[in-house]
C-alpha cells in the first residue's frame, strides 16, 4: 500500500454501483438487476477510479464485486455503450476503449486481493472483469460467454487475450473467444475459470469467508504474491529467480515475519499487521 496521497481525498459516495466497506472487506455491488447489471460509461469511469485509489488506502484488505440479481454483470449497456459510440469518431472510440482496459489494468495492478463473487451471467466485459479479479467463486447457476465475436468485434477485448489464456490454457481461450459460446458454472470449474462453484443460496456466505481469510491474513504477504503472478507473467525463469529473491528478502525484514516467528515460539496464532 501506498501512503502517499497529497491533497486528494478519497472518494466518499460513488454513484453507479454500490459501495460497502466492513471491517477491512470492501465490496462492489452492481445495482442494475433489471439490465442484468449492464455496465455505462460512468460506471467504467467509476469502477477504474475506485480501483485506483485502493492502492493508498490501509482500510481495505479485500475487494469483492458481485451483482444483484440474476446477473453478475453482462457487459457495456448497448443503448448507453454501443448505440452511442455508433455516433462517435475513432478518436473518442479508442478513448472509451482505453478506459474499458484502464479497469483490467487497474485490477491486475491494485495489491489487494480482489474475489469476483459470480452470482448470475457473466457476459462481455463482465465475463473479463471477473476472469481479472483473483479469486472466482460462482453460485451454481452462474455462467461465463466471452460473447464479443458474437457482436462484431475481436474477442480479444479489456486483455481478455491476455489473460483468459493463462488461466484455460491457449486451447479452451481461443475456443472461448473465437465461438463465444457460454459456459456454465461446472464448465467454468472443469477449465481453472472457477475457485469454487457453490449452491446460489450459499454464495454470500462462502465468498465472506474466503473474503475474511484473506482480510485477516498478512497483507503484505498476499500483496507481493499477488504482484509476483503478475510480473512474472512474461519474463524468462532466471529473471523471475530474482524477482522473488529480492521480494522476499524484503518480507523477511517485515514486521508480519518477526511476529510470525515470535507467535511460533510462543505458540499462538500469529497477528498480522500488514507492515
Amino acid at each position: 500500500m501506498s501512503p502517499f496521497r497529497a491533497s486528494a481525498g478519497f472518494t466518499s459516495d460513488w454513484k453507479h454501483f454500490a459501495f460497502a466497506l466492513a471491517d477491512g472487506v470492501a465490496t462492489v455491488t452492481f445495482t442494475r438487476p433489471e439490465r442484468l447489471n449492464a455496465l455505462t460509461l460512468d460506471a467504467y469511469a467509476d469502477l477504474r477510479d475506485l480501483l485506483t485509489e485502493l492502492p493508498h488506502r490501509d482500510d481495505v484488505r479485500v475487494l469483492v464485486v458481485t451483482g444483484t440479481g440474476r446477473g453478475f454483470c453482462s457487459g457495456g449497456d448497448v443503448d448507453e455503450i454501443i448505440g452511442l459510440l455508433l455516433e462517435r469518431d475513432v478518436h473518442e472510440t479508442m478513448e472509451f476503449t482505453r478506459m474499458t482496459g484502464a479497469v483490467v489494468r487497474a485490477m491486475r495492478e491494485c495489491p489487494v486481493p480482489i474475489v469476483a463473487s459470480v452470482n448470475g451471467i457473466a457476459a462481455g466485459a463482465g465475463a473479463v472483469i471477473a476472469l481479472a479479479a483473483d479469486l472466482r467463486i460462482l453460485a451454481r447457476s452462474a455462467s461465463f460467454a466471452f460473447l464479443f465475436t458474437k457482436v462484431g468485434l475481436a474477442g480479444g477485448d479489456m486483455g481478455a487475450a491476455y489473460l483468459l489464456p493463462r488461466v484455460v490454457g491457449l486451447g479452451r481461450a481461443t475456443e472461448l473467444l473465437l465461438l463465444g459460446d457460454a459456459l456454465d458454472a461446472e464448465g467454468a470449474f472443469s477449465v481453472g475459470l472457477a475457485t469454487a462453484v457453490v449452491d446460489d443460496e450459499r454464495l454470500a456466505e462462502e465468498t465472506a469467508a474466503v473474503a475474511r481469510r484473506l482480510a485477516d491474513g498478512p497483507a503484505a504477504a498476499l500483496a507481493t504474491t499477488k504482484m509476483l503472478l503478475s510480473r512474472e507473467q512474461d519474463v524468462d525463469l532466471s529473471s523471475a529467480i530474482e524477482l522473488e529473491a529480492a521480494a522476499q528478502a524484503l518480507l523477511m525484514r517485515s514486521a508480519d515475519h518477526a511476529e510470525f516467528y515470535r507467535s511460533f515460539k510462543e505458540q499462538r496464532p500469529p497477528e498480522w499487521t500488514g507492515r
